[in-house]
């Protein structure tokens, strides 16, 4: 069964993550399902554009902590939606977090709900957001990124807006998504597919220059002491030892 809902309007894919009992925890299967309904949008000539979106009340809790994917796994999934021929627009009307956040920012245009909140909180289970910062650094602002990456605190989505985590929000996200879709149905295929490449050429960049040294970081946090105390913690819905 796969953990990928997809429909199609008028040359637009859209794939909702679909595991809302598990908060669309990023697991290894799941990123197998979206890797593969990424890859049938961008080798189909009907799709014009993809919207990522999702079902519960949250996009994304982040890596499933039971059955996380490799490093490298997700890193070329975001890769993947970095460098799809096709706009990749995230519609979120629920919860972000941790390994979410990654693929929000991987998407070329982002628009979430008010409802919606983020929060970088992997300094909080005894990780550090190393993999998801290849598409996050080349898009947001530094000087708010220590902040949220180092205290973990959670972002409202005027916040999420200001820093470049976002390109709108709104009370209905339909409404916002409307004209944008509508515009890329006018655009030549083409020249659509040329454009990105110009718009993420530099987060590419970074993929090529930093992906080796994030995701071995990435590997060898999770495996720590700290790692296991902090996961261990928070299935058990409990502090961390090294609260204070």
């Amino acid at each position: 069964m796969t953990l990928i809902g997809r429909s199609r309007t008028r040359g637009v894919e859209t794939l909702s993550l679909d595991a809302p009992e598990r908060r669309n925890a990023l697991s290894a299967a799941l990123v197998a399902d979206l890797a593969a309904a990424l890859t049938d949008a961008g080798k189909d000539t009907g799709v014009r554009a993809v919207v990522l979106t999702h079902t519960g009340n949250t996009f994304s809790a982040g890596a499933d902590l039971r059955d996380p994917p490799a490093p490298e796994t997700l890193v070329d999934l975001l890769r993947q939606i970095v460098e799809l021929p096709k706009p990749v627009l995230a519609r979120v009307t629920g919860h972000v977090r941790a390994g979410g956040l990654g693929l929000l920012a991987a998407c070329d245009i982002a628009v979430a709900s008010h409802a919606a909140t983020f929060a970088f909180t992997e300094v909080r289970i005894g990780v550090a957001p190393a993999v998801i910062s290849l598409p996050l650094l080349p898009r947001t602002d530094p000087r708010a990124l220590a902040r949220y990456y180092l205290t973990g605190e959670r972002l409202d989505t005027a916040e999420a807006t200001r820093i470049g985590l976002l390109t709108a929000a709104a009370d209905d996200v339909d409404e916002v998504l409307a004209p944008i879709l509508d515009g890329l149905r006018r655009a030549a295929p083409e020249a659509l597919a040329e454009t990105k490449r110009l718009l993420t050429a530099r987060v590419l960049e970074t993929f090529d220059r930093d992906a080796d040294a994030l995701t071995a970081l990435s590997a060898r946090l999770f495996a720590s002491a700290p790692a296991r105390e902090g996961m261990t913690a928070f299935l058990e819905r409990r502090d961390p030892e090294w609260v204070v």
